[in-house]
């Protein structure tokens, strides 16, 4: 290729460039994409920005009110299940290939045509033929792959600019090699298929699309929001809607929302009064009775159209936790009537060590507080505990009372040894001894506090905590 047909070659394609540089009259710049969630049964939701798929949900921000320049939000979810995906995926790639027209695409393609500009510059003005060919072929792969990141924005501009680029590549081979056909081809694909592109949706549609949201949604919490949402909107757009639309959105949705409100009070009190009835069945370990109210909850729930499964859900592991406690205490209740007699008469053969301890409490307390008893009264208790500690623990007891007893035995101990110490204490005028002492006294009070309740517990048919 002479001088004159190199220069000639890179003027038309530096012309072309120009040509297609030119800038385009765009709208004004929305302040986020707007997308479209096509459902199966013909509808459509609009998202303000891109969705997202969580597990099996599709999130998006609905626009609710507001202006359309700065919208009021409501997130919104719909099951992946109940979507369009073709078609909401073909309205995506429009969508996004429209917003990228409208604000960068023609910056971001002049900056590509200068580019390949200057790199066809520097291949006119090199002498360097196989230099050449390599800064021809790299240029030739980055304008062929530019479409693909870049939404297939300019398409058939790329296409044409690419095939100057392939001529130009084969005139440099066949100079250097004889061979004009053997290309290194990068492969392109067809311009996207795109749709019409809808803008904001207007009030009405707006409060026709949370309506629906709304009836298809199945928590209560989010269904509420959007009803909510939707009355917001009819108040806000009161002034724009015919006299007769006003009425009727807003007779639509405050009965939605009554029966929202309607549809709660009657679950609250399903879960009331069959929560106070397990209860009381609980406490009787009455088991039958609570399997009678989750039968009775399901049929409650039938009748009132199965509108809140999560309230049921959460009502129904209570009444099953219910069940298990009623079934627990049956058993506890059961193991107490065979050992009741025996109960009774453990308490009958440490009945005379208890009134033995309960009487000492008052000179305990006496010794806990650094406070007496006197002389004549230590030295009569000293007399009373010594060795019974060593008698309780001779006393043979079946296993399921064998805490019980080691409480007792431990408190006699601690009042044992709360009373030698106070006697050795008075004997040499000693105040560390009486600090002792007075730690065993309430060690002693405590213990035998634990001992009398559970004494009383043991002779006490089990209850539900």
């Amino acid at each position: 290729m002479n001088a004159l047909n190199r220069m000639t070659l890179v003027l038309r394609l530096l012309l072309v460039l120009a040509c297609l540089a030119l800038p385009r009259v765009v709208g004004a710049e929305p302040d986020a994409t707007i997308f479209r969630l096509f459902m199966l049964d013909g509808s459509s939701f609009v998202s303000y920005g891109e969705f997202v798929k969580l597990d099996d949900n599709v999130i998006f921000s609905m626009p609710v009110g507001g202006s359309p320049d700065q919208p009021r939000l409501q997130v919104a979810m719909v099951k992946t299940s109940l979507v369009d995906w073709p078609k909401t995926d073909r309205y995506a790639t429009s969508a996004r290939y429209r917003r990228y027209a409208e604000t960068r695409g023609e910056e971001d393609y002049l900056r590509l045509s200068n580019e390949v500009a200057d790199v066809l510059n520097t291949i006119a003005l090199t002498t360097d033929r196989a230099q050449a060919l390599v800064i021809a072929e790299r240029a030739r792969v980055t304008v062929a792959a530019w479409p693909q990141t870049h939404f297939g924005y300019r398409q058939n501009d790329i296409r044409e600019i690419v095939s100057l680029l392939d001529q130009a590549i084969s005139s440099l081979r066949a100079v250097g090699s004889g061979n004009p056909f053997e290309l290194s081809l990068v492969a392109m694909a067809g311009p996207p298929d795109l749709e019409p592109v809808l803008g904001m949706p207007n009030v009405k549609e707006q409060i026709d699309q949370m309506m629906r949201l709304a009836s298809t949604t199945a928590a209560p919490t989010e269904r509420m929001a959007l009803l909510q949402g939707a009355l917001a909107a009819v108040t806000e757009a009161a002034p724009r809607l015919s006299a007769t639309d006003l009425t009727n959105y807003r007779t639509e949705v405050e009965r939605a929302i009554r029966e929202e409100v309607s549809v709660d009070k009657r679950y609250s009190d399903l879960s009331r009064q069959t929560l106070d009835q397990a209860d009381r069945a609980a406490q009787r370990a009455d088991s039958p009775a609570i399997e009678r109210i989750v039968t009775r909850v399901r049929a409650e729930d039938a009748k009132l159209g199965q509108k809140r499964p999560q309230t049921v859900e959460a009502l129904n592991t209570s009444l099953q936790t219910k069940l298990a406690d009623s079934r627990r205490l049956r058993l506890l209740r059961d193991q107490w009537v065979l050992r009741r007699d025996t109960y009774r008469q453990y308490q009958s053969s440490v009945g005379s060590s208890m009134l033995t301890l309960v009487k000492s409490t008052a000179s305990l307390r006496a010794i806990r507080t650094l406070d007496g008893p006197d002389p004549a009264q230590l030295v009569l208790l000293k007399s009373q505990l010594s060795g019974g500690a060593d008698r309780l623990e001779r006393m043979r007891t079946p296993e399921y009372l064998r805490d019980v007893h080691e409480r007792l035995v431990g408190a006699w101990r601690f009042a044992e040894n709360a009373v030698r110490a106070r006697f050795d204490a008075v004997s040499r005028a000693d105040s560390t001894a009486a600090w002792e002492a007075s730690s065993s006294a309430a060690g002693a009070l405590m213990m035998l506090a634990r001992v009398q309740q559970d004494l009383t517990n043991l002779l006490t048919p089990p209850r539900l905590q």
